[in-house]
């Protein structure tokens, strides 16, 4: 096994590591949960799964990409903006360093989504790829000709903090986590449609219930899964107005929705400052094995030059 290098991602709920060769095939993939709240315990955990992956493949010090909530701050080099909220103000890059006796490449969670799926995934061929995490929570990463693109803030495609486009009256929503209101996540995560559909209706299903009660004729179900798929609509064609995309891939529980791809593009048409609409609307070619592949991508990619 050559040209090996290791991916990390350090999800709410889970902890996966995975090892890619060069031609991006897995020579090893473990996952463990994601200590609640406990940073050192976190810390541990991580580099556990290296030591272990190292030893079972008889390698050490691999290039070690990890894909994190948040993003790191480009004036004090900690954690911020995550909604694992133990990460946040700590030295994580340095923690891990010294933990682990190597360099370390830490990027965003939707950041590795990108790179994954813009490296060999639904966007391989596209100059800018969007793309999407709809999970517990909404993020969004940006690949510009198969690199990841940061921005000078380091907040480029930190889509989902922002408030939903023209919303109506009927489409307010409690504060969110990040101290704003009327955030994209609070309605477009997994969460989000299960509270709008108990606000609309008075019933509490998990968003499983609620796609399978729509495709079986339950009426407030599938009012519930039209307004998010308007919303959805309405929020990547802002995307397409301001970066013009090839590709918008999705990601996390949502992208699971066979029913998005058709409705959606036919409902950001309208919102859209152009006579035709030529990007495509697709799910992650790699599932949601597409983050902890694009951190091991992140590990041996020469992102130099990158912005």
């Amino acid at each position: 096994m050559t040209g090996l290098r290791l991916g990390i991602d350090l999800g709410g709920t889970k902890i996966e590591i995975a090892a890619l060769d060069a031609d991006g095939d897995f020579a090893l993939r473990e996952r463990v949960p994601t200590p609640q709240g406990d940073y050192a315990a976190t810390l541990r955990a991580i580099a556990g799964l290296v030591t272990q992956a190292e030893q079972r493949l008889g390698v050490t010090a691999l290039p070690l990409g990890i894909g994190i909530p948040g993003s790191l701050s480009p004036l004090t080099g900690r954690v911020r903006n995550a909604n694992s909220t133990a990460l946040n103000g700590q030295p994580l890059q340095q923690d891990l360093e010294k933990l682990l006796n190597r360099p370390v490449r830490l990027e965003n969670d939707a950041n590795c989504l990108a790179l994954s799926e813009a490296t060999d995934g639904a966007g391989a061929v596209a100059e800018v790829v969007f793309a999407a995490i709809l999970g517990t929570g909404v993020g969004a990463g940006v690949a510009v000709h198969g690199r990841v693109l940061r921005g000078c803030n380091g907040v480029a495609g930190e889509w989902g903090h922002n408030p939903l486009p023209r919303a109506d009256a009927g489409e307010l929503a409690p504060r969110c986590w990040c101290g704003r209101a009327g955030c994209l996540e609070l309605f477009l995560s997994g969460p989000g449609l299960a509270a709008d559909h108990a606000r609309a209706s008075g019933a509490v299903l998990d968003t499983a219930a609620i796609v399978t009660a729509a495709r079986t004729g339950d009426g407030m179900a599938a009012a519930s899964l039209a307004r998010y798929a308007e919303r959805l609509a309405r929020s990547l064609a802002q995307v397409i107005n301001l970066l013009d995309p090839d590709v918008i891939v999705l990601g996390g529980g949502m992208s699971n929705v066979a029913e998005l791809y058709d409705a959606v593009p036919r409902l950001w048409a309208p919102h859209v400052f152009s006579d035709v609409v030529r990007t495509a609307l697709r799910p992650a070619r790699h599932g949601d094995s597409s983050g902890v592949r694009g951190a091991a991508w992140l590990a041996a990619a020469d992102l130099a030059g990158s912005t």
